[in-house]
Parts: structure tokens; C-alpha cells; sequence
């Protein structure tokens, strides 16, 4: 009679015997190694708990000096620093307003005007008494800024960098303005490197549609006269493609030509 096998059959894997004495070895090693995990872990912790027991009095010490630090803080910011903030921005108020008129006053009373701006008038105190007395508030910050701008309208140039160097804000537009106030008060003295300096760090500032156009004209046309026709180029190609609506473009297209032509 013919065999055959039947399909789909398969031979059963043979089952391995597990060595009785091996897995309780393994298992003997594996409680041995856990208890030496969790005794190590018990150590530590001893060590750690004789060691904060020991230098308790250390502890507490510093706690309570970090604590008391921070209360101080809080207590000056809100005893102190608050009403003195308070304080200087009312003092202002009568500074800024002399300052606003002298923008529009006539060449004759410009300058009286910039001094009461900056010194002073009417009981109410100028912005260099702001800076003095006020110092570390943000209103003396701001104070610095239009004593800057004040001194530069006065062509009084190496009074102006002291005061706009000391003033830094939030407001990216006025960073940019005081540094580009810098720098024009460097050009006028001749210092056309530093200047050319100035008008990049207003650039460093966020972009905008007001700074942006007015320093990239001042660098270009600064850097022209440098001999830095690279510089220039790429300040002048960049208002053409992004500020084609600012006024600063009407003087892109005779400055590019001129600047390609110094390459």
C-alpha cells in the first residue's frame, strides 16, 4: 500500500527542558542583585539625612538669607522704586513739552527752548536733573534719549553720544533712532567710520518701514563716500526691493548707478 503525508503537517518543535538548578541560581543572583540596589539606595539616603542633620543650622541659614533677600527686593520695588518711577514721570511731563516746542519753534527760540528742555524752567525739573536724581527708573531712560536728541539739535556732538549711549528700552523704534542718532552726531564730527557703525547697529534693530529705509540710505550714502561701494550697493538694492512706497527710494536709482560704477 502506497504512504503519503498529510499536508500541512509539522513536526513539533521538541520542548526544552529548563534546568531546575540554573533558574534557581538565576534567580538566587537576580534577589541577590536587587538587594544590593535597594541597600546602596538605603546608604545614600543615610548619608543624605546625617548630612542635612548635621548642617541643619548651614540650611536654614541660607534659606532664610535667599528668603530675606528676596522680600528686600520686593519691598524696595514696591516702597522705592514705584513711587520714585511714579515721581519722575510727572517731572518729565513739563521737559518733553519744552522739547516738543522747540522742534517748532523758529531758529531763533529753538535753543532757549532746549535748554529749559534740558535744564529746566517753570519749578519743574529738565532732563538732566531727571537722569541725575531719578537714576535707574525708566523715566531717566527716556530722559537720556531726549537729552541726546536735544544736545545733537544744538550741534553740541560729543554731549549728544553721552547721553543717547545711556539710553536703552523695549521700543525698537527708539533703539534704532538713538543709535542712529549716534551716528550722526559721529559724522558730524568727521568720524565717518564710527558713524558707518552706528547706522548698522540701528539696522540690527527689528525691521520696520520707518528705520529700516531711513538708516540703509544713511549707511549707503555713507559708505559711498567711504569708498565702500559694496556696502552701499547692497543698502541701496535692499530699499529698492523692500521699501519701494518709502521716501528714501526716490534716491535709490541715481546712488545705485553711481555705487555699481565705483565697483
Amino acid at each position: 500500500m502506497a504512504t503519503y503525508k498529510k499536508r500541512g503537517y509539522k513536526v513539533k518543535p521538541e520542548k526544552i527542558k529548563e534546568d531546575p538548578i540554573e533558574a534557581e541560581v538565576a534567580a538566587e543572583e537576580l534577589e541577590s542583585t536587587t538587594a544590593e540596589v535597594f541597600n546602596t539606595l538605603d546608604e545614600t539616603a543615610n548619608k543624605t539625612e546625617e548630612w542635612v542633620a548635621d548642617n541643619q543650622k548651614y540650611i536654614f541659614g541660607v534659606v532664610g538669607g535667599l528668603a530675606l533677600i528676596v522680600l528686600i527686593y520686593l519691598g524696595f520695588q514696591k516702597f522705592v522704586q514705584e513711587p520714585k518711577e511714579e515721581t519722575a514721570a510727572n517731572e518729565i511731563f513739563q521737559a518733553q513739552q519744552y522739547f516738543k516746542e522747540a522742534q517748532e519753534a523758529n531758529l531763533t527760540d529753538k535753543d532757549s527752548l532746549y535748554n529749559l528742555a534740558l535744564n529746566g524752567g517753570n519749578g519743574k525739573q529738565g532732563f538732566i536733573d531727571i537722569i541725575n536724581e531719578y537714576s535707574g527708573t525708566k523715566t531717566a531712560k527716556v530722559a537720556s534719549y531726549y537729552a541726546g536728541f536735544a544736545y545733537l539739535s544744538q550741534e553740541k556732538y560729543d554731549e549728544a553720544i553721552n547721553y543717547l549711549d545711556q539710553y536703552s528700552g523695549d521700543d525698537y523704534i527708539l533703539n534704532a533712532l538713538a543709535q542712529g542718532g549716534i551716528g550722526d552726531a559721529f559724522a558730524q564730527l568727521g568720524q565717518d567710520d564710527q558713524a558707518l557703525e552706528y547706522y548698522q547697529k540701528a539696522l540690527n534693530e527689528e525691521e520696520n518701514n520707518f528705520t529700516t529705509p531711513k538708516f540703509l540710505l544713511k549707511s549707503a550714502k555713507l559708505a559711498l563716500s567711504l569708498g565702500k561701494a559694496d556696502v552701499a550697493v547692497k543698502s541701496l538694492e535692499q530699499i529698492e526691493m523692500n521699501y519701494p512706497d518709502s521716501s528714501e527710494y526716490n534716491e535709490v536709482e541715481v546712488l545705485l548707478a553711481k555705487a555699481k560704477a565705483s565697483l
